[in-house]
């Protein structure tokens, strides 16, 4: 596909996000009016801009990556836009600020591009042990019962911000392991004892596993938070996996993940309220079970094409606009338009997956795919918590919930792998 194509489809994307903002104003007795302008003049100065900085300092890069997820975006910035046009202000900001870091990125990189990153890989394992704990201090706040927040006042000013620095924490630890295991692929896939089909490491080889795991196990026990526990845990495994390609690092995560699931429902009551809302959420509707619970009536009722934008009643249900922002998709826009989302989630990883294997490099195959693996267990993380195939984990959706933090990662995310792709094909 030509860059012609490309920017075609992003300022496609933008009319989509122009119109669902029109739709939701139809249903309030409005129509075209200073809200869509606003929006698709985020929309072009975000994703368009970082289009042209993609341009600029990598032509070479697949031509998909933008427009898919300025479309995944559109529909998740309609749906906020009528479930909160508050927080939609907000986003149409963090959409602008994003594209800019973004393409700031991608002008860093422009000369030694991603490689880099690689000279600096403890730096950033500690930087994001040292982001991860940041919460914990003074200027960590509580929201909903996960610490993970800073809240930080504008010096001079009663305004306050809530960063996440977990979201950039993500992206350090997967330089740091592309790194990493960039050099020891080799020595962490050889292993010479064997139980059945079973290849059994060295007790040497389990290290980074075993410290993934205490990491994670941390994150649970002081930030009680479950989704970046398991986004942590998973990403280290899969890309042990991926470098090794030895389902040894599976087998023996997967036992971690098991033993640390019980020993932690066990121990921590917010896990038992998780678990015990998942499997019944009817027992205690009006309880720990109603967000589940009208998650559930929001798919039920959304039918084939959905009530319609601005029609249904999403609102209902606990953190639309953030955990369920599927859900409310689910229930206006129906079976067709929650496909359409999967479609779109799907072909992203596809893009991801194939700039990975096309890569000859071994740092930057191992980057690429960590990148999209953060994006997929993310997503699957969070779509099965929706859809009642695993407890609530309390993580956003990529580029579809509300969420500045969330939303810049993952527009970086995007430039890195547009900026390794660009590198492989020159």
């Amino acid at each position: 596909m030509s860059r012609t194509a490309e920017t075609a489809l992003i300022l496609v994307a933008t009319g989509l996000a122009g119109l669902g903002t029109v739709l939701v104003n139809l249903t309030q007795g409005s129509g075209f009016d200073a809200q869509v302008v606003v929006t698709i003049a985020a929309f072009l100065v975000g994703f368009g801009g970082l289009g042209l900085a993609t341009r600029r300092f990598a032509p070479a890069a697949n031509p998909f990556l933008i427009p898919l997820v300025t479309f995944l975006a559109a529909i998740g910035f309609t749906e906020l836009y009528r479930l909160d046009p508050s927080r939609a202000a907000v986003q149409r900001w963090s959409i602008v600020v994003a594209g800019g870091v973004a393409a700031a990125v991608l002008f860093a990189l422009r000369t030694d591009g991603v490689a880099v990153l690689r000279r600096y890989r403890y730096v950033f394992a500690i930087t994001a042990l040292g982001l991860w704990m940041l919460p914990l201090t003074p200027l960590g706040v509580e929201i909903n019962g996960s610490r993970l927040w800073l809240r930080l006042t504008v010096p001079g000013t009663s305004t306050t911000a809530s960063f996440q620095p977990g979201e950039i924490a993500k992206l350090l630890l997967v330089a740091f392991l592309a790194s990493y295991l960039a050099e020891r692929h080799e020595s962490l896939s050889q292993m010479r004892r064997s139980i059945g089909p079973l290849l059994l490491p060295r007790p040497s080889q389990l290290g980074p596993v075993m410290l993934a795991f205490i990491l994670s196990f941390g994150v649970l026990i002081y930030q009680r938070d479950l989704g970046a526990s398991l986004l942590l845990f998973g990403v280290v495994i899969a890309m042990l996996y991926a470098a090794t390609s030895q389902r040894t690092y599976l087998v023996f995560g997967g036992a971690l993940v098991l033993g640390g699931g019980i020993v932690a429902f066990q121990m921590f009551d917010h896990v038992q309220r998780r678990v015990s809302a998942w499997l019944y959420p009817f027992d205690d509707f009006t309880g720990a079970g109603y967000q589940v619970a009208q998650g559930l009536f929001a798919f039920g009722s959304g039918s084939l094409t959905g009530s319609g934008i601005g029609v249904g009643r999403p609102d209902l249900i606990p953190a639309a606009a953030t955990d369920y922002i599927y859900a409310a998709v689910a229930e206006e826009m129906g079976l067709a338009g929650s496909v359409v989302v999967l479609a779109g989630f799907a072909l992203l990883f596809a893009v991801g997956f194939g700039i990975s294997v096309r890569s000859r490099d071994v740092f930057r195959k191992l980057m690429a795919a960590g990148l999209v693996l953060v994006l997929g267990i993310q997503t699957i993380l969070i779509l099965a918590g929706v859809m009642r195939l695993f407890p609530v984990t309390g993580i956003t959706l990529p580029f579809m919930s509300y969420g500045g933090s969330s939303l810049i990662a993952n527009m970086v995310l995007v430039a890195l792998l547009a900026r390794i792709s660009h590198e492989e094909r020159t």
